[in-house]
C-alpha cells in the first residue's frame, strides 16, 4: 500500500490531546466495551489485548498499559528468526566487548543520505549510550538517514523508549493506537512494545533517536516556575483510532530484543486496532508551542530551565536522560556574558541541531550534525562568540535569537561510545581548534603597584 494512499492527520484537531491522560478512541462507534476491559464476546467481534509499560503494581500515578481492541491478536504469528542480513549497528548493552570510551569533546559532521534504497530501520544506527536493556536501566542514542518507506512490515522495540527528532523530511509514522504526521520542529515518543512504521513522504530523511531503558518520559516538575511554563501537557497530540482490515499475506514484523534484530511472519497488518483506551500511547510535541524561561536581570540560566521531557532515576533530581531545547527566545541580562558558560559537567551532554545555528558556536556546528561532552570534559563557547560577545562590551541590548532549533540529550551516566561512530569519516577532527584561539584577558593589578604576592602578605600581616 502506498503511503500517499491513506490519510495522514495534519491538524491539531485530527489528534487527541493531552501528557498522561488516559484516553479512548474508536474508529466504529461502539467499538469500545461498556464497563468492562474483557467481555467475553468483545463489540463487533474484536479481540481484547492489553499492552504493559509498566509492571502491573507500579504505583498508580506510575502504572501505565492500556488496552487495545483488534480484528486479530498480536500473538497470531510465526516464530521469530534472526533478521538475515544482521544489522551490525544497533546496541542495547554497552560494554568494552562492543564500545569504548573517550572523554575528548567530539563532534560529527552532518551524515550524507545513502544513494540506495534504505529505509528507518536499515538506517538507524546506534552513537554512544550506557547501561543495559537486559538491566532495564540505562540509554542508547542513535541517528537515522533513510531515503524509502517501510514496506510489508512493521516495527516493534522490545529493549525502550523511542524519542525521535527528525531534521529532514516528514516521517508519516502508523502505529496501533492511529497515525501520526511527524515534521522537523516536532519530536514523537513511541513507547516500548508498540509496533510502527515509517513511511517518508518527502523521500531522504535524516534525524535523531534518544532510547532509554526501563523507566519512561515525564513531564519535569516546574517548582517555583508555578503551575504553568515550559512544555504544557495540553500541547501533546496522541493518534486517533484507526484501522487496516485488508489481508496483508507475507507482512513482516521486525523486533528490536536486546540490541538484535528478529523477524516473524504473520497475514495481516498489525495496525487492525478497531479502538483503543489506556495511558500507554505513542504521543508527539511541536517544539515551537514551548513556553521558554529565562534570566531577567543578571547572569545565564542553567540549561536545566529548558528541559521538555525528563526520564528520571530514583535519585531525586538526577536525570537517566533529559531532553532539553534551545528554542528562539530573548536575551535581556545586564552585564552578563551572554552565551552559554564554560563548563565542566557531571552530566554528559550530545547536542543535536535541527536548524538555523547555535549560540555557543559561531560556525562548525551544522544543522544534522551531532557533538559529545561526556562528563567532567570541558566545553562552552568557541573563539569567535566569545571575542564577538565581550567587544559588544555591557551596553548590548535586548537581543532576540531567532530561526533556531538545538537540542540537548543529557544523562547522568558516561557514555561508550560505538566503533563506527568513533571511526566515522564525518568527525570533526578540527573540533578541538574552535577553542585554541581563547587568548588570555588576565590583567595582573599587583604589577601596576609594584608589589609581588609575599609582599602583599608582609604588609597584611
Amino acid at each position: 500500500m502506498s503511503p500517499k494512499s491513506y490519510h495522514f492527520p495534519s491538524d491539531d484537531s485530527d489528534y487527541l490531546s493531552g501528557f498522561a491522560n488516559n484516553f479512548s478512541s474508536e474508529s466504529i462507534p461502539g467499538a469500545l466495551p461498556k464497563a468492562q476491559n474483557s467481555p467475553l464476546l468483545c463489540p463487533l467481534g474484536l479481540y481484547a489485548e492489553q499492552i504493559s509499560g509498566t509492571s502491573f503494581t507500579a504505583p498508580r500515578k506510575l502504572n501505565q498499559r492500556s488496552w487495545l481492541y483488534r480484528i486479530k491478536p498480536s500473538v497470531t504469528h510465526e516464530p521469530f528468526k534472526p533478521r538475515v542480513p544482521k544489522h551490525e549497528k544497533l546496541v542495547s548493552e554497552f560494554s568494552q566487548v562492543n564500545s569504548a570510551i573517550n572523554p575528548t569533546q567530539i563532534r560529527w559532521k552532518p551524515v550524507d543520505v545513502p544513494d540506495e534504497p534504505t529505509d528507518f530501520v536499515d538506517g538507524l544506527y546506534s552513537v554512544c549510550g550506557a547501561g543495559s536493556s537486559f538491566l532495564r536501566h540505562g540509554f542508547a542514542i542513535h541517528m537515522y538517514t533513510a531515503n524509502k518507506s517501510m514496506d510489508n512490515c512493521a516495527f516493534c522495540n522490545a529493549d525502550g523508549d523511542f524519542l525521535i527528532v527528525p531534521q529532514i523530511g516528514r516521517l508519516w509514522i502508523t502505529t496501533e493506537c492511529g497515525k501520526l504526521q511527524v515534521c522537523p520542529g516536532e519530536v514523537v515518543v513511541l513507547p516500548q512494545g508498540f509496533r510502527f512504521s515509517v513511511d517518508l513522504p518527502d523521500g531522504p530523511s535524516r534525524g535523531y533517536v534518544a532510547e532509554i531503558f526501563g523507566t519512561h518520559f515525564q513531564l519535569p516538575d516546574l517548582g517555583p516556575i508555578g503551575a504553568n511554563g515550559l512544555a504544557s501537557a495540553r500541547d501533546f497530540l496522541v493518534p486517533k483510532a484507526s484501522f487496516e482490515k485488508e489481508s496483508r499475506p507475507g507482512y513482516t514484523i521486525i523486533q528490536k530484543f536486546g540490541g538484535e534484530l528478529f523477524t516473524a511472519k504473520q497475514d495481516f497488518s498489525p495496525f487492525n486496532v478497531v479502538a483503543w483506551h489506556g495511558n500507554y500511547v505513542p504521543y508527539k510535541y511541536n517544539l515551537s508551542k514551548f513556553c521558554p524561561y529565562n534570566t531577567v536581570l543578571v547572569d545565564h540560566g542553567d540549561p536545566s530551565i529548558n528541559t521538555v521531557l525528563t526520564a528520571p532515576t530514583d535519585k531525586p533530581g538526577v536525570a537517566l536522560l533529559d531532553f532539553v531545547i534551545f528554542p528562539p527566545r530573548w536575551l535581556v541580562a545586564e552585564h552578563t556574558f551572554r552565551p552559554p558558560y564554560y563548563h565542566r559537567n557531571c552530566m554528559s551532554e550530545f547536542m543535536g541541531l535541527i536548524h538555523g545555528g547555535y549560540e555557543a558556536k559561531a560556525d562548525g556546528f551544522l544543522p544534522g550534525g551531532a557533538s559529545l561532552h561526556s562528563c567532567m570534559t570541558p566545553h562552552g563557547p568557541d573563539t569567535k562568540t566569545y571575542e564577538a560577545t565581550i567587544a559588544q562590551g555591557n551596553d548590548a541590548g535586548p537581543h532576540r535569537i531567532r530561526d533556531t532549533m538545538a537540542f540537548m540529550f543529557e544523562s547522568c551516566l558516561m557514555p561508550r561510545i560505538c566503533p563506527w561512530a568513533l571511526e566515522s569519516p564525518y568527525v570533526d577532527h578540527d573540533y578541538y581548534q574552535c577553542w585554541i584561539g581563547l587568548k588570555s584577558h588576565f590583567v595582573d593589578n599587583t604589577e601596576n603597584t609594584g608589589l609581588q604576592n609575599d609582599e602583599l602578605s608582609n604588609t597584611e600581616s
